[in-house]
């Protein structure tokens, strides 16, 4: 009787918070008027933000996966000493705020010898667009380790020993074994960093700047606007973005662990 009532419960409280849920998101599309939603997403700035959170989120995705493939495949494969603090460090800006890492990313390209090289050179990362490409990379990073990392974990390592028992390199293991068996997870964990990228905020203003139609990403754009009153482009933002995220979210489900 107690395990029928607990499991009821567990039900009921599951379907209460789906619904809610349910009701905040659908808020967001079903309160506001369409004449007004059609008008703000073709204003000069909804398009222009769009547009800058599109070429970065593309170009920052690349990076993230350049870097998240061999991270997340030495992590899932090679012992080395240190390698739980690494694990930990690589996982800690999923812990705290973007804010926080926003404001370490200031700091350091801002106020450290790193930042005085790539001045020298004629880098300047804070408060411009390479800002934003480089925000998102270390928001996104972490989310699209932790995915490839647990794809690599799912493959048995007897295929890459019979590989290199065949004369395989470790290298050609790699890309010819390992690497095909993970493109789904791979391609999941690309589709996440997008949308993550997307969605950066935080650690976009503090180290980008929310610069009107300069480093105005989507989620900057839903800040200014609310700032100024103009609930319409606010809501306008926040639907393109939720749009993104339940596709994400869609794709992501599909081919997680699966086959194209």
């Amino acid at each position: 009787m107690q395990l029928i009532s607990f499991k009821r419960m567990s039900i009921f409280l599951t379907f209460l918070f789906t619904f809610l849920l349910f009701l905040s998101i659908s808020s967001l599309i079903l309160v506001p008027k369409f004449d007004d939603v059609l008008s703000s997403i073709f204003n000069p700035e909804m398009i222009y933000s769009l547009k800058v959170s599109l070429y970065s989120s593309l170009i920052s995705t690349g990076i993230v996966l350049g870097f998240s493939i061999p991270t997340g495949y030495a992590i899932s494969r090679y012992s080395f000493p240190g390698k739980s603090i690494v694990k930990a460090i690589l996982d800690l800006p999923i812990a705290f705020p973007e804010l926080v890492l926003g404001l370490a990313l200031l700091l350091l390209f801002g106020q450290t010898f790193i930042g005085d090289i790539l001045e020298f050179f004629g880098i300047k990362v804070v408060f411009t667009k390479l800002g934003i490409v480089v925000a998102q990379i270390f928001t996104a990073l972490p989310y699209a380790i932790r995915i490839v990392c647990s794809t690599f974990q799912d493959i048995n390592p007897r295929y890459e020993l019979v590989s290199r028992s065949l004369g395989y390199s470790e290298f050609e293991t790699f890309k010819n074994v390992t690497l095909p068996m993970a493109r789904s997870g791979i391609f999941a964990s690309s589709i996440i960093a997008f949308a993550r990228c997307m969605g950066t905020f935080g650690t976009v203003l503090m180290l980008a700047g929310g610069t009107y139609m300069y480093t105005e990403t989507l989620p900057i754009t839903l800040y200014l606007n609310m700032s100024y009153g103009n609930l319409g482009m606010a809501i306008s933002s926040g639907i393109v973005l939720l749009m993104i995220s339940f596709i994400a979210i869609l794709i992501f489900e599909k081919y997680e662990g699966g086959k194209f």
